[in-house]
């Protein structure tokens, strides 16, 4: 498996375009999240609230997205037009999510980009990873994202192991991917377009 953003996701029409430009390896966008929204975030919200969700400053909601009750998004975020921020949802730092997406019920988010029509529904966990176009994550599935050991996590493509130099790294899930529920993703896992990953899994390496 190749490993360029290329070999996973169709980012037409994804804007972005500075986030994205001149990786090599897909997983060199993470690091550079938080300088990103930094620079280009654009605050406020036309987005339907309902009740009293708890949304920080740096945050923005695009046109057409809901966020329910007992939503917590501590920023900085950049959530686009017609999602769905579900009840109990918890948006740390440094999350960039496209259009029509879910971000569901005690789902955690953390330095992480989901492109449009990504699906994460139900309690599941999603740090340090890319999560293609209309990917959906079966319920309680988690993207682990950080080695027992501590060490700096290493992905094996095209029959070499490259070093990543991350010591967080979770997943790159391509576009139209399928993850069943409860499955696991260990740390530096990487998701073809269009694979599909059977109910409690415990994968880690490549998936062609």
């Amino acid at each position: 498996m190749n490993t360029g953003l290329a070999d996973f996701f169709d980012l037409k029409g994804q804007n972005h375009e500075e986030l994205f430009a001149g990786a090599k390896h897909a997983w060199e966008v993470l690091p550079r999240i938080a300088d990103y929204l930094k620079k280009n975030l654009k605050n406020g919200s036309k987005a339907k609230i309902i009740g009293s969700p708890v949304i920080g400053e740096n945050v923005h909601l695009g046109e057409g997205t809901i966020v329910e009750p007992g939503v917590y998004i501590r920023g900085p975020a950049w959530i686009g037009k017609n999602c769905e921020v579900r009840h109990g949802a918890y948006i740390r730092e440094n999350v960039i999510a496209g259009d029509g997406c879910v971000l569901g019920n005690s789902c955690e988010f953390k330095n992480c980009v989901l492109l449009s029509g990504a699906h994460v529904s139900h309690f599941s966990y999603v740090g340090d990873s890319i999560v293609g176009r209309d990917v959906n994550l079966g319920a309680g599935v988690i993207l682990s994202n950080y080695r027992l050991d501590g060490q700096a996590i290493k992905v094996r493509a095209a029959g070499t192991v490259v070093e990543t130099g991350l010591r967080k790294f979770g997943a790159m899930v391509g576009d139209k991917a399928s993850i069943g529920c409860n499955a696991v993703l260990n740390p530096g896992s990487l998701i073809a377009k269009g694979a599909k990953i059977l109910p409690g899994t415990i994968w880690s390496g490549s998936q062609k």
